[in-house]
């Protein structure tokens, strides 16, 4: 189990693991030590035994000089399985114990210590979301039978930092939710699954969005109404335009703040804008932070993103029990612009890793090759990911259902070539990407998820 690119729980959770196994080691090499002292005092003892036994029997009868030698005999028999047992660890014997290895399911499971939330057995198991035992190996259920013997682990409790905060506990549902009254702008593709969390998490939320409204979240009529009603209010648009005129448009944001009064734009855009922003919401009195995330709509349904946050540190803290719910990782990067160029940044690596997936396949078609051989291969090496076999499912099935709309992650891509621009660093393989993407929505796929930028190549 790689644990470097894992959450932090699932890192703590393969720590404990391992010091159990180190420990255990160290008893097995005790237990081998004191098993030699004893054999060689049972030697000793059974030597000093024979030369009495030989006195007795001179003196006894045949048949009591039997008797005391099927004695012996038990006792070294005796003997020989208390020192079998003395030189296997603890983890060993628990294994050749095991109700699995003796080819029946266990009985009783009542010396299990680790409750079924802990985060070492979701990991042991392989229940932790987006976990997946490699490829030909099984759950290690014998294993983890023994361990769990053993090993009792308690989780703790992980604020945030300046760098990253806890992972997220919405997994085993052991958030406590702000106090604070909440409240959620739009209600899109990324929107739906955050607002769903919060109130899964048993958060207080009223939202706006100008088409639908969120089954279980109170419904407010304007953005200013929900503002002033709430005392954090996040916002998740699509675009530059879109943030600007959900804040200084009629009834907007800008109108429902006031002194202390909390406002947290999620939406993907571009430092300038988000410093605009920044500068109008405080101007009234009112605190900010920018909190884009990275993920698709799966991801915003499970509460698995990823936040990166600037502006207010108080602000972040505010929203920590928000971002757990939300999200499995948070960071904080510093002032405000920072969230929004990393986004892009993030964003713009991955665009162009989907158009260069849409181009191997493509290549792979017109000369004869098996693009889910290609698949399979690519699976198999260092490229393998989730993002890359859920994109190739989508080209392989020819299944565009958007995940993430294809025009918001070429808007991405503009985005990030105008801040290389900005610093005057060239983004070649970006701009190349861009253009593909251009020709894809010239083909009207803007609507469809970003994998579609294959159709860019056939047509």
């Amino acid at each position: 189990m790689i644990k470097i690119n894992k959450g932090k729980r699932f890192q703590q959770a393969v720590d404990a693991v391992e010091e159990f196994l180190k420990k255990a080691k160290g008893k097995d090499q005790a237990s081998s030590h004191n098993s030699s002292e004893e054999k060689n005092r049972r030697n000793s003892s059974e030597e000093r035994g024979k030369q009495s036994a030989g006195e007795e029997k001179r003196k006894a009868g045949l048949s009591e000089g039997k008797l005391k030698k099927s004695t012996g005999e038990g006792k070294k028999r005796a003997s020989s399985v208390s020192s079998e047992r003395g030189s296997k660890s603890p983890l060993k014997r628990a294994l050749d114990q095991s109700p699995r290895k003796r080819g029946r399911p266990p009985k009783d499971e009542k010396d299990l210590t680790i409750p079924e939330s802990s985060t070492v057995k979701r990991v042991m198991t392989g229940t932790v979301a987006g976990f997946k035992w490699p490829p030909g190996v099984s759950e290690p259920a014998v294993c983890y039978q023994a361990i769990t013997k053993k090993l009792k682990v308690c989780e703790e409790e992980t604020g945030s930092t300046s760098i990253q905060a806890a992972d997220s506990t919405a997994v085993n549902g052991s958030i406590t939710p702000t106090d604070k009254k909440i409240g959620f702008l739009g209600l899109g593709l990324m929107g739906s699954g955050i607002v769903s969390n919060l109130l899964k998490m048993g958060h207080t939320v009223t939202v706006w969005n100008r088409t639908a409204e969120k089954e279980g979240a109170r419904l407010g009529r304007t953005p200013a109404e929900v503002v002033s009603t709430c005392d954090i209010t996040f916002a998740c648009v699509s675009d530059p335009k879109a943030a600007k005129d959900l804040v200084l448009g009629p009834s907007g944001v800008l109108q429902g703040i006031r002194p202390g009064k909390c406002y947290v734009d999620m939406s993907t855009v571009d430092a300038d804008t988000v410093t605009e922003l920044a500068q109008v919401i405080v101007s009234r009195g009112g605190r900010f932070l920018e909190a884009p995330v990275s993920g698709n709509q799966q991801l915003s349904n499970d509460g698995m993103l990823v936040i990166l946050a600037a502006g207010d540190r108080g602000l972040y803290e505010d929203c920590s029990s928000c971002f757990q719910a939300m999200g499995k990782t948070s960071f904080f990067l510093g002032e405000v612009g920072n969230a929004a160029k990393m986004m892009l940044i993030v964003n713009m690596v991955q665009g162009s890793f989907m158009a260069t997936i849409a181009e191997g396949l493509t290549l792979a078609q017109v000369t004869g090759q098996s693009q889910q051989t290609l698949l399979d291969i690519l699976n198999q090496g260092q490229l393998a990911s989730i993002f890359l076999d859920q994109k190739c499912q989508n080209i392989l099935q020819g299944n565009f259902k958007p995940d993430f709309y294809l025009k918001y992650i070429q808007k991405d891509l503009r985005l990030a070539i105008a801040l290389g621009d900005s610093v005057n660093h060239p983004t070649p393989m970006a701009a190349a990407a861009n253009e593909v993407y251009k020709r894809a929505k010239a083909l009207d796929q803007s609507d469809n998820d970003m994998s579609a930028v294959y159709r860019a190549y056939i047509h």
